[in-house]
């Protein structure tokens, strides 16, 4: 009996294991490619690299002497060959070296980390908001009558096709200038959070909702809603205990993509409520033509986004225990 367990075991773990890896090689392709298209856009650009570097830091666009230009060529590796560049890039990346800022001259990771924390506050914020709002949404409007229903789903998609800088300015115009129950100029005050994290999440519980609702309302009508009920559970207890752990999957999967539209989105929401991050840093590298901030700041959310979606993975398996023998 103990080599019919152990036997039945090892193909579940192989499984398992082939499962992981592919997921680690696809996680790799993936910020391969980001970080490859980081940097042939970069290389793409119009104009000689080293006249642009020395034009930021001069703040003005003039002619460059040639001895000025080797110096730049030589402190940035731009004399190599392209595909030497290209392998001197990503041998930094693998080291955790994104580059110098062409305008502060500083490391770009220092120049991340500084603004890091912020902006991965306010993305988590408003991913725990999304998550509420969704979860309070369908489990009181899906399944019920006709036009519950239809509200319901008419609301989620509203919400979902709501644009970020339009809804960020209703919600400062509203809440910070008209009744004053937040500041206007959010810092990062544990006040001056709430109204940028709705701003994202609100957008993103709408695209939760959809994906959840059909899902929620195929759920109520399978035969273990009809045994919890029988053993005396309310409807909104069933609802929020059963059928919505039968409903999620769909939200979760979003949860990974969502964690990459709200760093993203941060751009816009930082920007609105002057608020600091690394959207701020990204709006300022690109004004100023700092390319090494940008690129590093691309990778970075690819980067972060391929962490989500693997942790989205195994959260299917601790929602579903089934998952780890499909």
């Amino acid at each position: 009996m103990t080599r019919t367990s152990s036997s039945s075991v090892r193909p579940a773990a192989l499984r398992l294991a082939r499962l992981a890896g592919g997921k680690l090689v696809n996680a790799l392709v993936v910020l391969l490619g980001a970080a490859t298209a980081a940097f042939v856009a970069q290389a793409s650009l119009p104009g000689d690299r080293a006249t642009v570097i020395l034009n930021i830091r001069a703040g003005q666009a003039i002619r460059r002497t040639a001895a000025e230009l080797a110096q730049i060529n030589a402190e940035y590796g731009l004399n190599h060959p392209l595909i030497a560049q290209y392998f001197d890039y990503i041998r930094g990346l693998v080291t955790g070296n994104l580059g110098v800022s062409y305008q502060q001259y500083r490391p770009v990771a220092q120049i991340i980390a500084e603004q890091m924390g912020p902006t991965i506050m306010l993305s988590l914020t408003a991913i725990a908001l999304s998550w509420v709002i969704m979860i309070l949404w369908v489990t009181l409007t899906a399944g019920r009558s006709a036009r519950v229903s239809a509200i319901g789903s008419v609301v989620d998609t509203t919400a979902a096709g709501l644009p970020q800088y339009w809804l960020g300015i209703i919600l400062l115009l509203v809440f910070a200038l008209g009744l004053g129950w937040f500041p206007v100029i959010s810092g990062n005050s544990i006040a001056g959070l709430l109204l940028p994290a709705l701003t994202l999440a609100i957008p993103l519980a709408g695209f939760m909702g959809q994906a959840t609702r059909a899902e929620f309302e195929n759920s109520l009508e399978q035969p273990f809603v009809i045994s919890a009920r029988m053993r005396g559970m309310g409807d909104f207890e069933v609802r929020l205990r059963h059928v919505l752990r039968h409903s999620v999957l769909p939200a979760v999967t979003l949860s990974g993509w969502g964690l990459g539209a709200t760093l993203s989105g941060a751009v816009v929401v930082e920007t609105v409520f002057s608020r600091s991050g690394i959207g701020q840093v990204l709006v300022t590298a690109v004004n100023s033509q700092d390319l090494p901030v940008v690129t590093g700041i691309v990778v970075l959310i690819a980067t972060l986004y391929v962490i989500a979606n693997l942790l989205v993975d195994i959260a299917y398996v601790l929602i579903d225990p089934r998952l780890k023998t499909s």
